[in-house]
Formats: structure tokens, C-alpha cells, sequence
């Protein structure tokens, strides 16, 4: 078997296979072989059946089998001993490839079109100047997470007098025309009503005052812009029906409830943080202001990749593909969405190969390498920045343990992993070799710049 490499130009080249019948018959012997003690036909004991009536039967497909898997063999052998640097996967050439006979031919050449990566140089120096910016933790972001710690230790409370947030539950009836209770009309006891939930402002501002007692009088379809399945919810109705009833309802409150806060003390400094890290509010605070500060972190430096990016591409400049053949293997990864998904998507589909060759060139330059214990710590932090967005910073580390093992069961989880810290590293990397242009910004400025 001779297998020969033609550079076509800088990016595409031909690969030659020519398989003649020494390579394969020996294995084709043996498969027939093994077939024959398989075998079972009509007048013969099972692995009696005559080796000519066998071979007559099976020899061509055995032999296109044998063939193709000394194709395969031959083809990634060669492009992995040869370090061929090949986009994509070989394709069938579709003008020099002759039409392959098993049953006529016992030597075959076999011609793959291959697509090579550009060869380009991808490095930054101090000279590249790279903004990176921290999210400042404002004040008001340190006490809305405050809040959220003391309203999951809060209780509700029946108060007299509603104000914006109450529950309220009374009964509720549809009126007539002339204001009063319609006969036959819709009417719930212990209906529930929020009207801070409520679309329409006139109609909420109706319960601005309520209290205990008090019966008041709003239009439900106003208040919830039609909307029939809050209607239907409200009255009790199906909503197919609620979003035609256009009455005035009266409303008696029965109930005002409200949720009050739990008081910020001892026991949720040790919930949040763990026992004894924190004995005073002030230390609460700057705790709360310095882990927000580190979730921050990993968001300023996805920023700064998405921008050193921007800055590689650009030194880089555009690269040379075949652009044909890459079509067609493109169009061969996506057979089912056809050449018109190819041709809308081809020029983003070449942006992104351009930086995934970048990258992969700086990670070797970098000589970045991903171990199992980064991927077990990437699996932790995915896991405490999680349980951190329901209000739990200190997190047990057989818990951790836990958690992570079990995203690193699925591969899918596990290659989304890899890549986390592969760009974690990365950045970590460029960070050091670029002029950092530090800026603070706000959270809100910060997430226009994804706008």
C-alpha cells in the first residue's frame, strides 16, 4: 500500500491511496473464514458450508469491508505520523477519483481532497494595549444582597393597612351596570389579589390605601390589560372565558399579608459565610462587597479574552482557506439544513475557525496543558458560583465533591469544562504579556458593552 501527499497550493492538497491485493487479501481470507463457521444454508451443518459457495456469496462485500479499513487506517496513519495539518475531514476527490469496482477490480487508488490550515503567527507584546474592566460593587448591589439573605429568613405577618407588596384576600364580586351585585355573577371567597402585579397604574393605585374591612371597587380586565389567564386565576374561571368579562368587581378586604424580613444577625452571617467568620455587621457588609467583587472576576476576564481576541484577529488580519472545499465539508456536517444554511453561515463559520486556530497556537505557545485536577476545581467553581445565586456563599466540600462528580459523568459537561479552564488559563496568560489599560465601571455599564 503507497500513500502520497500533492500540495495543490498553500491551503489544499490531494492524498493518493493505492491498495493493491496483497494488503488486504490475507484479511479477507481470514474474515471468509470466519464466516464460513457462521454460516448456515439449506443441505449443510452450520460451518460445513463449502468455501467456493461461501466466498461466491460474500467475497466482494468482504473484500469492500477489509478495504475500507485499511482506507481509514492509511489515510489518519499518514496525516497523524506526517503532522498534516488538515481542517475538517478528507473528502472523496470529486474530478480525478475513479469509479471503484469490487467485483471487476482487485487494485484500487483512492483520492481524498484535503483542506490545510493557513500558516499564520498569532503572539501579542507589551506594546498591545488591552482594556480590562472591573465591576465596581456599588452600595445599593451590596444591599440588595443583604435583602435577599434576610427575606429567605423572613416570616409573613397579617397587618391592617396594605402597602406595595401586600397580598391581599377578601371577597370578590362581579357588579352590574348599575354598581351593584350582579344576581347569578361571578363571586369568590378568599380570593387572593396582589395588585402590585397588577398592568394598569390607575387600577393599582385603587388599593393604595386599603385596609382591613375596606370594600373597593376595580375593573379586573383594566387592571390586568386583558391578560385572561390572571383573570381566570383571580375569578376562579377558565380563562377562555375570563378574558371577555369587561366588569367592575367589588373587592372586601378580609386579609392584609405581608412578608417582613428576617433581622440581619449572628445566625445569617453564619448561614452565608460559616460559623464565626463574621461576628459584626460591618464585617458582613465588607465580606458580602468582597465576594461580589470575586464572582466579578471571571466576567471581567471573559470581557478582556472577547477583546485580546479582537485585537489577535486584527493583527492577524484575514487568512487563506479553500474556501470551496471548505464548503463542502461544511455542507457534509450539515447535510440536513442544505447549501443554503452553508452559504449564510460560511464567513461566521470561517471567523470562528480563524480563532480557534489562533487559539489553539497560543495555548501551545503557552504551553498551557489541562490536568484532571483543573477540570475537578473548574467543576467546584461552576458549582459554588450556582449555590452563591441562592444566597450560599460557604458551601461544605464533600458537597462540592459531590456536585462536581457528578457533572464530570457526562462528556458533554466535561468538554464544556476543558474549555472553561482552557480560557481561564489563557486569559491568566495574555494578561501578563499585554499592557492591562485598568478601567472601573458600573455593572450596568458593564453589561451595555454586550448590547
Amino acid at each position: 500500500m503507497n500513500v502520497s501527499l500533492q500540495n495543490i497550493d498553500k491551503v489544499s492538497a490531494l492524498l493518493t491511496v493505492k491498495v493493491e491485493k496483497a494488503d488486504y487479501q490475507e484479511k479477507v481470507e481470514k474474515s471468509l473464514k470466519s464466516l464460513r463457521l457462521k454460516a448456515q444454508m439449506p443441505g449443510f451443518r452450520k460451518g460445513m458450508v463449502p468455501m467456493s459457495l461461501v466466498k461466491k456469496m460474500y467475497s466482494h462485500s468482504v473484500t469492500a469491508e477489509e478495504v475500507n479499513k485499511l482506507l481509514q487506517e492509511a489515510v489518519f496513519g499518514y496525516i497523524k505520523e506526517n503532522n498534516v495539518n488538515m481542517l475538517g475531514e478528507p473528502l472523496p476527490n470529486e474530478d480525478k477519483q475513479q469509479l471503484i469496482d469490487f467485483d471487476t477490480m482487485d487494485e484500487f487508488d483512492f483520492l481524498f481532497d484535503l483542506a490545510l490550515a493557513p500558516e499564520f503567527k498569532a503572539e501579542v507584546a507589551a506594546t498591545d494595549k488591552v482594556d480590562y474592566f472591573t465591576i465596581d460593587v456599588a452600595d445599593e448591589m451590596v444591599e440588595n444582597q443583604i435583602k435577599a439573605y434576610t427575606q429567605r429568613t423572613g416570616k409573613h405577618e397579617q397587618v391592617d393597612a396594605f402597602q406595595e407588596g401586600d397580598m391581599l384576600k377578601g371577597l370578590l364580586a362581579q357588579l352590574d351596570e348599575n354598581g351593584s351585585t350582579k344576581e347569578g355573577g361571578i363571586q369568590v371567597e378568599g380570593a387572593i389579589l396582589m395588585p402590585s402585579y397588577m398592568k394598569n397604574d390607575d387600577q393599582k393605585a385603587i388599593f393604595a390605601t386599603a385596609k382591613v374591612n375596606d370594600v373597593l371597587v376595580f375593573n379586573p380586565h383594566t387592571a390586568f390589560d386583558g391578560h385572561a389567564a390572571e383573570m381566570g386565576s383571580l375569578m376562579n374561571i377558565d380563562k377562555e372565558i375570563a378574558g371577555d368579562v369587561k366588569n367592575d368587581f367589588s373587592f372586601q378586604v378580609e386579609e392584609i399579608t405581608r412578608y417582613v424580613a428576617g433581622d440581619l444577625n449572628q445566625d445569617i452571617f453564619d448561614q452565608v459565610f460559616g460559623e464565626g467568620v463574621v461576628t459584626t455587621e460591618e464585617e458582613f457588609r465588607a465580606k458580602v462587597k468582597e465576594t461580589l467583587a470575586e464572582q466579578f472576576v471571571a466576567d471581567s476576564d471573559y470581557k478582556f479574552l472577547l477583546d485580546a481576541r479582537q485585537l489577535l484577529m486584527e493583527k492577524v488580519g484575514k487568512l487563506e482557506f479553500a474556501d470551496a472545499l471548505m464548503k463542502r465539508i461544511m455542507l457534509s456536517n450539515n447535510k440536513e439544513k442544505g447549501e443554503e444554511y452553508v452559504a449564510e453561515n460560511y464567513d461566521k463559520s470561517i471567523e470562528e475557525l480563524t480563532w480557534h486556530l489562533i487559539k489553539e497556537q497560543l495555548v501551545e505557545a503557552n504551553e498551557i496543558k489541562v490536568e484532571q485536577d483543573d477540570v475537578l476545581k473548574m467543576a467546584k467553581e461552576v458549582t459554588k458560583a450556582q449555590f452563591a445565586q441562592y444566597g450560599m456563599m460557604t458551601v461544605p466540600e464533600d458537597l462540592l465533591e459531590n456536585y462536581a462528580q457528578e457533572m464530570l459523568k457526562k462528556q458533554e459537561g466535561v468538554n464544556q469544562l476543558v474549555s472553561r479552564v482552557v480560557e481561564a488559563k489563557l486569559a491568566a496568560a495574555l494578561k501578563t504579556q499585554v499592557t492591562l489599560e485598568n478601567k472601573t465601571v458600573s455593572i450596568e455599564e458593564f453589561n451595555k458593552m454586550f448590547e
